[in-house]
C-alpha cells in the first residue's frame, strides 16, 4: 500500500466532488445518512451497553457513507441493499469493523474521561448522559476548559480513525494498522486537510447564515417555532451528510488502489 502526497488545492476538490455527488442523489444520500443515524439513536436506548454501541458504530456508518458516495460517484444508486451487499466481505472483515468500533469507543470515552479530571464530570454528563447545560455551567471556567481539552484531545483521533474504516474495507489492513496508516496519511497531507476544512467550515457558515435569514422571515410572518427547529434539524442533516459524502475522496486520493481488493470508491474520477 503507498501513500500519496497530494497538494493543499487537492482539499477544495474533495469538498467539490462531495457537493457534487451530494447533488446527484441528495434524497438517497441524506436518506441513508439518517438511518444510520437512527439506528445510531435505538442503539443509545440500550441500557447498560448503548453508548458504547452506538460510540461502535461510527466507523461502520463512515463507512456506508463512503461506499454509498462511490457508489453514487459510478453513477449508481446507493439503494440500502446495494450498500449493504458491497460490505458483506466475510467473518475477517465483521471482525475488524467490530475491533474498530471498539477502539473508537475506548479512544473516545478515554478522551472525555480525560476532560471529567478538569471540570468533576459536568461535561461528560452533559454529552453522554443528556444533561441540561444550565447558563451557570456554561459559564463555568471548568467547564469551558473541559470543552476545549475535549475538542483539542478529539483531533488527533479523528485523524486515526479518518480512514480507518476505509483501509479495513478495501485493503484488508488489520484495525490498529489501519489507524497508525490513517494518521500518517492526514499528517503527511496536512495541508491538504486544512483546506479540506476551511472549505468545509465557509461550507457551514454560509448554508448558516442564508438558513438564519429564512428563519428570521418565517419568524416575523409567524410561522410556528416547530416549523423553524424542523428546518434547522433538516439543515444540519444534510449537511453532515454532505461532509460524510466527501470523505471517500480524501481517501482515494491519499492512497494507492489496492492490488487484490478493488473498490468502487477508489475509481478515478
Amino acid at each position: 500500500m503507498k501513500l500519496n502526497l497530494v497538494p493543499a488545492r487537492t482539499g477544495l476538490t474533495w469538498v467539490r466532488l462531495g457537493l457534487r455527488v451530494f447533488r446527484r442523489q441528495p434524497m438517497a444520500l441524506t436518506a441513508l445518512f439518517f438511518l444510520c443515524l437512527a439506528c445510531m439513536s435505538l442503539a443509545s436506548r440500550l441500557p447498560v451497553v448503548g453508548e458504547v454501541l452506538t460510540l461502535m458504530l461510527l466507523p461502520t456508518a463512515t463507512l456506508i457513507m463512503m461506499v454509498a458516495a462511490a457508489e453514487v460517484h459510478q453513477g449508481r444508486m446507493p439503494a440500502p441493499a446495494m450498500v449493504a451487499q458491497a460490505l458483506r466481505a466475510g467473518k475477517a472483515h465483521l471482525r475488524d469493523m467490530t475491533m474498530l468500533g471498539l477502539l473508537y469507543a475506548g479512544s473516545f470515552l478515554l478522551v472525555i474521561g480525560l476532560s471529567s479530571l478538569i471540570d468533576g464530570g459536568q461535561f461528560a454528563h452533559v454529552y453522554l448522559g443528556g444533561g441540561e447545560v444550565t447558563r451557570e455551567i456554561a459559564e463555568s471556567a471548568s467547564f469551558q476548559a473541559a470543552v476545549w481539552v475535549a475538542v483539542l484531545l478529539y483531533l488527533p483521533l479523528s485523524l486515526l480513525f479518518w480512514h480507518a474504516p476505509g483501509l479495513v474495507h478495501w485493503h484488508g489492513v488489520a484495525p490498529v494498522k489501519a489507524l497508525f496508516f490513517s494518521a500518517v496519511a492526514c499528517v503527511r497531507n496536512f495541508r491538504a486537510f486544512v483546506v479540506y476544512g476551511l472549505g468545509w467550515m465557509g461550507t457551514f457558515l454560509g448554508t448558516g447564515v442564508i438558513v438564519s435569514l429564512v428563519v428570521t422571515m418565517l419568524s416575523a410572518a409567524g410561522v410556528g417555532m416547530g416549523v423553524v427547529t424542523a428546518i434547522m434539524l433538516v439543515t444540519a442533516v444534510v449537511l453532515a451528510a454532505m461532509l460524510f459524502s466527501s470523505v471517500v475522496f480524501s481517501f482515494r486520493d491519499c492512497f494507492e488502489p489496492p492490488q487484490q481488493r478493488p473498490g468502487p470508491a477508489l475509481a478515478p474520477g
